[in-house]
């Protein structure tokens, strides 16, 4: 997962991006890039800097005065495929040819194998790194400069050569790209998989980010989300376009983004992300009931933080005390996703510690936001018996996960995801509760879907292996985690989930 940000302004955009990015960095913290063009009026000369790290590491005083100019683009990334450890695969990409081009990107192509050896034979593009974004960024730069070839650069052609990429391309991705001086150019796959969303500010300042609490925060006002498929042109003076430029869509959001990724701040495709988990909190109590005579609980208690409104709408529905058990140093990663099992098991007594009174001697629910390995909820439900608990129930705010995700989080391979070919009573006895209640994959389409009827649906691929886009076998799930980045240096959790203050519930 990343986060992506694009601003056109009438005055410095370095501070405006670098604001944009600290409000994105729950999507991704392994590295941090940041492009301005200017500082002259027609905006054909880049700046960029970028590196390895959080966005407050990153950029140094000394860096943000490198920065000039009124446009420019940033993220922030963790990997899904390449080297995570490569200074060189940190975004954005440039290319000098057509125009010159700066591209950033959230989500991942899964035919980006196929791409890479037809942009080396067909194209005669070469490329220097592993990463599916430098495939992205030739394939734009190609079909753009035969879109736009012995023509004047409208966007018209710029529209043109989007239909031409989304008919090449496959997987989930939602772009920002920066045309050395002609303006920026947003788009989005056409399932609306990963989240893009435009907005203005007084000023006649345009922002395009992966989340509306990016706009908001900066003081831009959120007009809408970009459609799947479609893309939206901004010139140099902040006037946009927007066209459809793919031949058939459908719009199917990753229903994780509501689940885990997302802020609870932001609003994503005419859904708050806060009132989702709500929604899931309700539909889990349903579950529970059915599991656990709410009798047998003494207290409900969230895993920070992105359970908390789950749990805390569980807990009224139920009539349940709602407590505060665990602390979180806020300055010690997640561990979702681990350079080694080791670090990771090592990591969860750091960053947690529990408040002992509100353990001992009773019977807690435990609500997560979901389980995917199994480790960290492991350690957590020890720390609770350690603590003096005497029965400990773990209840997940979503369903199972069964299979990879290759849309661009981070998902382990099968063998490597608990619930995978185990029934719940396994994953239980695996976890080591007293009870385990997941909640129900329909009940939580329906929980969060309500909330935008005008959505075909969602990728829940990781719940019910079910890949909206249609084309995914085994033996490319079996590439895409061939691809995934398993290497470790030291013991550093550099995951797109290993956040301090992920998530500000």
């Amino acid at each position: 997962m990343c986060g992506i940000v694009g601003v056109i302004s009438t005055a410095p955009v370095n501070q405006l991006i670098y604001d944009a990015l600290l409000l994105l960095q729950h999507r991704g913290q392994d590295a941090a890039g940041i492009v301005t063009a200017g500082p002259d009026a027609k905006g054909r000369k880049f700046f960029m800097h970028k590196a390895r790290g959080m966005v407050r590491d990153v950029f140094r005083t000394r860096n943000m005065r490198g920065l000039p100019g009124t446009v420019g683009l940033g993220q922030v990334r963790y990997p899904t495929a390449g080297n995570a450890y490569s200074e060189e695969e940190a975004q954005p990409f440039y290319v000098n040819a057509p125009f010159g081009l700066v591209l950033v990107h959230n989500g991942n192509l899964t035919n980006a194998h196929a791409l890479k050896q037809e942009l080396y034979a067909v194209d005669r593009r070469h490329l220097n790194t592993d990463s599916d974004t430098e495939v992205l960024l030739n394939v734009v730069a190609h079909e753009l400069e035969l879109a736009a070839r012995d023509l004047p650069l409208t966007p018209n052609e710029i529209f043109k050569a989007v239909g031409a990429v989304h008919r090449r391309i496959k997987g989930s991705y939602a772009v920002v790209c920066l045309i050395a001086g002609h303006g920026v150019l947003a788009f989005r796959d056409p399932f609306g998989i990963r989240p893009l969303c435009v907005g203005h500010n007084d000023q006649g300042g345009v922002m395009v980010a992966s989340e509306s609490v990016a706009l908001e925060g900066n003081g831009f006002e959120l007009d809408r989300d970009v459609l799947p498929g479609e893309a939206v042109f901004v010139d140099l003076d902040g006037k946009m376009q927007f066209q459809q430029c793919a031949d058939k869509t459908s719009h199917n959001p990753c229903i994780f983004e509501y689940v885990y990724l997302a802020r609870p701040d932001s609003v994503l495709d005419g859904i708050s992300v806060y009132q989702a988990r709500l929604n899931m909190g309700v539909t889990l109590a349903k579950r529970v009931v059915s599991t656990v005579p709410p009798s047998e609980i003494d207290v409900v208690i969230p895993i920070p933080e992105s359970s908390r409104p789950s749990a805390m709408e569980l807990a009224q529905l139920l009539g349940l005390p709602y407590r505060e058990g665990f602390v979180k140093n806020r300055y010690v990663g997640r561990t979702f996703i681990m350079p080694g099992q080791g670090v990771r098991k090592k990591s969860v007594r750091q960053k947690l510690n529990v408040i002992g009174s509100e353990f001992k001697g009773r019977n807690v629910l435990l609500v997560d936001d979901s389980i995917v390995r199994g480790t960290t909820s492991r350690e957590i439900v020890q720390m609770a018996r350690d603590a003096g608990a005497r029965k400990v129930y773990l209840a997940s705010a979503a369903p199972p996960v069964r299979y990879p995700n290759v849309y661009g989080i981070d998902m382990p391979t099968p063998d490597e995801l608990v619930a995978h070919n185990r029934t719940v009573d396994e994953v239980r006895e695996s976890i080591g509760c007293d009870a385990l209640i997941y909640q129900d994959v329909d009940a939580m389409k329906q929980a969060i879907g309500s909330l935008n009827p005008k959505l075909a649906g969602f990728d829940a691929s990781c719940f019910d292996g079910v890949y909206v886009t249609g084309d995914i076998t085994l033996a490319d799930i079996a590439r895409l985690n061939a691809g995934r980045d398993t290497s470790e240096e030291g013991e550093e959790d550099t995951s797109r989930l290993a956040l301090p203050n992920a998530q500000l519930a």
